[in-house]
Parts: structure tokens; C-alpha cells; sequence
């Protein structure tokens, strides 16, 4: 049977703060996120730059999110600003163990006053394998979604061979459950916790997850095991619960 290959997480982490923006928490998150020791993290809602913290909170961390929670234990980190405002910028990033080898944030707005981006990342696996990786986060308007999904294959389509690994993952606000037949008609993805025909795991809200929100779609890879990351301490940090999944090569 083939080994185990890879572990990835996916995090809407709010902008480093607990649900209603209570408290500022982007070190727990730091520390909750290397006990987890991911080999690969999809971040999404992640604040490149915030004058106004900066300035309220003596431990604001003085660099960009990605590259502070990146430090030290993931070696490559790309970041895609998408929501840009007189005070600063926040987006979707990617870290990694392993080599980025291209890095590109491909604009999907729908809605002028919602920016959204899909931030795509060739990444070097062991044995010189690539993989295509994309964090999205998709609008909350189910015409905008269907309009980014379109985006997301096309574009997909172009960049990537549908021989080639891909791992799509985020936060697609898609309580419905519309994007699992669209993903796999037009990329031959499957969701990690429903398979093929199942549905997604609950994560939101995550002291209590109800809605279906988050995702991490998979081409090329079987899936070995899945964790729903919620309720204490991960409703202390986020609204969304984190998911993970540990994915091994599929081989034909």
C-alpha cells in the first residue's frame, strides 16, 4: 500500500482574532498551527498589512501574517492580497515545507465591493513530485460562487494537466453543497470527508459547527485519514473549525 505522502490543513483564521473580534489571538494560532505540524497550511482571511492593529496591540506581530506563523517551520510561504483598503490588505496565503515553485493569485471578483482571489502555488513534493495547490475563498452569494468556480476551472484547465496532482482547499461558503459536482465534473476532484458523493464535514461556527462551509478538494491522492479541528481551544481563535487530511499518492 502506498505511504502516507502528505499532511494539509486548511484555516480561515479571521484575521487573527476570536469570533466577533474579541481578542487578538494570531500567537495562540502560531502555536495552535505547529502542534498540528502540517506539511502544507491554506490560510484564508489572512491580514498582509494593518496599520490600526499595529498600533493598538504592542504584540502585533511586525511582519505580514503568512511570513509570522511561516517562521521558522515552513520554509516557503506565498500570499495573495485580495481585499486592499486605506489601512492595509487581506487575503489567501499558502505555506510550505517544501519548494514553491510558482506562485500566482488569479483574480476572481464577481462583486466590486468583494474581492476574491484564488491563490495557486506549483509545489515540490519528496521524490520529485509537483502538485498544484490552490486556497480559495469564496463569496458569500451563491451566483458570485458559481461565477468563480466556472473562474477557478477554466483557469485550472489551463495551467495545470489533468494528470497532475491538485489540491484545492478553503473556505467556499457553500453551505448548499453545490461545488462537490461542479469541482469533480470539471476537474475530477473529490471532497476529502464525503468522497465522491458524500457531503463535507460541518465547520462553522466552530464551537459548534452547523454549516458546511469549509473544504479540501483532491485529485491524484487517496485520502488516509481526516480531522475536524473544533470546538476548545479552536473556537478560541477562529469562527471556522480547522480541517485536515493525511493523503498518500494514488497510484494507477
Amino acid at each position: 500500500m502506498n505511504k502516507p505522502l502528505l499532511h494539509v490543513t486548511t484555516f480561515n483564521i479571521h484575521k487573527g482574532f476570536s469570533q466577533f473580534n474579541r481578542r487578538m489571538m494570531v500567537h495562540e494560532l502560531r502555536e495552535r498551527l505547529r502542534q498540528l505540524n502540517p506539511d502544507i497550511v491554506f490560510l484564508q482571511e489572512v491580514q498582509g498589512l494593518h496599520l490600526g492593529h499595529a498600533e493598538n496591540h504592542a504584540d502585533w506581530p511586525d511582519s505580514p501574517q503568512h511570513e509570522f506563523l511561516a517562521e521558522d517551520v515552513w520554509s516557503a510561504a506565498a500570499y495573495g492580497r485580495n481585499m486592499v483598503y486605506d489601512h492595509g490588505h487581506h487575503g489567501n496565503a499558502i505555506l510550505s515545507r517544501f519548494p514553491i515553485l510558482h506562485a500566482h493569485n488569479q483574480d476572481v471578483t464577481h462583486l466590486q465591493f468583494e474581492k476574491r482571489g484564488l491563490l495557486h502555488c506549483r509545489i515540490e513534493l519528496p521524490g520529485g513530485l509537483s502538485a498544484h495547490c490552490v486556497c480559495a475563498h469564496l463569496s458569500l452569494f451563491g451566483y458570485s460562487r458559481r461565477k468563480q468556480m466556472d473562474a477557478l476551472a477554466d483557469y485550472l484547465a489551463r495551467e495545470a494537466d489533468p494528470a497532475e496532482p491538485l489540491i484545492i482547499a478553503g473556505d467556499f461558503n457553500d453551505w448548499r453543497n453545490r461545488a462537490g459536482e461542479h469541482l469533480a465534473r470539471r476537474l475530477g476532484l473529490h471532497e476529502v470527508f464525503g468522497g465522491h458523493h458524500g457531503a463535507p464535514v460541518r465547520s462553522f461556527p466552530a464551537a459548534m459547527p452547523m454549516f458546511r462551509l469549509d473544504r479540501i478538494y483532491v485529485r491524484g491522492f487517496d485520502v488516509r485519514r481526516t480531522e475536524v479541528h473544533h470546538g476548545h481551544p479552536w473556537s478560541t481563535i477562529s469562527d471556522h473549525a480547522a480541517l485536515s487530511a493525511h493523503l498518500a499518492r494514488h497510484e494507477r
